[in-house]
């Protein structure tokens, strides 16, 4: 099976005898960003596949297929095999979040396309968004997915996605957290804030999770424009 990495418009094809790094320095030699890693990431080939492997020491990534339909977390020291026909890796260092493709020829599955259901909520495995909670995680993800192709945007502040809203603070922030806590409450992983885990790292694992996953796409950000344009009704969490 032949690989090669997609960012930001280059290409890269690997060589199964020498492994390949993502990270502040490496084969993939992302921006000069403090809290990257000089190597972060590796995709090597060994025992007949090639594998993804987090070799940092703090950051995570979240790994989906083309459709969305698999969706995985990579903490630090764990690594996953590399099999549908295009992988995308999504992980945020500090402000900045950043994606890439590993494309697959000749890939060991293949995923059937889903069919979607439009019943006027998004769905997250059993765990329904209103419509508020929607905008805010678009708010948040609207960067991500203004951006042309994989490369790097910035997430931005509470208080900045609360402006563009038209939401005060205080509104922003106590939707922010119940949209966390449901979704940690179905298993993903980061979602908590906390000791060691400040606000900034739970929105952009927000942003990676429902990116990744198709929860929101670049055909929603019209919602955006017309939640500025006035204000939602919704009173509800």
């Amino acid at each position: 099976m032949e690989i090669t990495v997609e960012y930001a418009g280059e290409y890269f094809s690997l060589d199964p005898e020498q492994p390949f790094h993502v990270g502040r320095q490496g084969d993939l030699e992302l921006d000069d960003n403090l809290f990257l890693h000089r190597n972060f990431l590796e995709i090597s080939h060994s025992d007949g596949l090639w594998w993804l492997t987090n070799v940092g020491a703090r950051l995570t990534a979240t790994v989906t297929d083309s459709s969305g339909g698999v969706n995985a977390w990579l903490a630090p020291g764990a690594r996953l095999p590399i099999v549908f026909e295009q992988t995308t890796v999504v992980f945020t260092a500090g402000p900045t979040t950043y994606e890439f493709t590993i494309h697959a020829k000749g890939p060991a599955f293949r995923i059937a396309p889903r069919d979607s259901a439009d019943d006027g909520q998004s769905t997250i495995g059993h765990v329904p968004l209103t419509e508020s909670q929607k905008l805010l995680i678009l708010a948040l993800a609207e960067p991500v997915l203004r951006r042309e192709g994989t490369g790097t945007s910035e997430i931005p502040s509470s208080a900045s996605a609360a402006e563009r809203l038209g939401w005060t603070s205080t509104r922003f922030n106590r939707k922010l957290d119940n949209v966390c806590d449901k979704f940690d409450r179905i298993g993903v992983q980061g979602m908590r804030g906390g000791q060691g885990k400040l606000a900034t790292n739970r929105r952009a694992r927000l942003v990676e999770h429902a990116v990744s996953s198709r929860l929101v796409t670049k055909d929603d950000l019209g919602l955006l424009d017309a939640a500025a344009a006035g204000t939602d009704d919704d009173t509800g969490a």
